[in-house]
């Protein structure tokens, strides 16, 4: 192989990594919608009940250098809407539930309705505007209902 040769194939392969990299990128911090059948046992996050209207689950790990600052934002937009709690489940001791809910990241935020069933799925950090936009979808459609 010639010394042009490796070179394209080495640009070759940096174009894929970057790409790669990019759309891995703006995949995170964006909703994801979801629909699953199975309902969120309070009790089993260490909670005794969800929200009314909706609950904002944030899940978090001892050394999540971000976690403390989505829990600020997530607790601002529960204190300021009727009905809609914010629970922030620390995993860094509970590898089981991290396993169950397919937790690869913290922190990750999950948006329950009213009845506990996972709406939104925001993995990273979510900017404001957007966890706000989504919990007004779900609160919505739930009252629509």
């Amino acid at each position: 192989m010639n010394l042009f040769a490796g070179a394209l194939v080495l640009a070759a392969l940096l174009a894929v990594t970057v790409g790669v990299g990019l759309a891995l990128r703006w995949q995170q911090n964006r909703p994801r919608r979801l629909n699953p059948t199975e309902v969120v046992d309070p009790q089993r996050l260490g909670a005794e009940s969800l929200g009314e209207n909706a609950t904002l689950l944030q899940f978090s790990t001892e050394m999540c250098g971000r976690c403390p600052g989505v829990h600020r934002t997530l607790g601002s937009i529960a204190g300021d809407r009727d009905g809609v709690m914010h629970l922030d489940v620390d995993l860094t001791h509970r590898p089981d539930i991290a396993k169950h809910f397919h937790v690869l990241q913290t922190p990750t935020t999950l948006i329950l309705d009213r009845d506990g069933v996972v709406q939104t799925r925001f993995g990273g950090t979510p900017s404001r505007s957007a966890v706000e936009l989504e919990l007004a979808r779900v609160t919505a459609e739930a009252g629509g209902a």
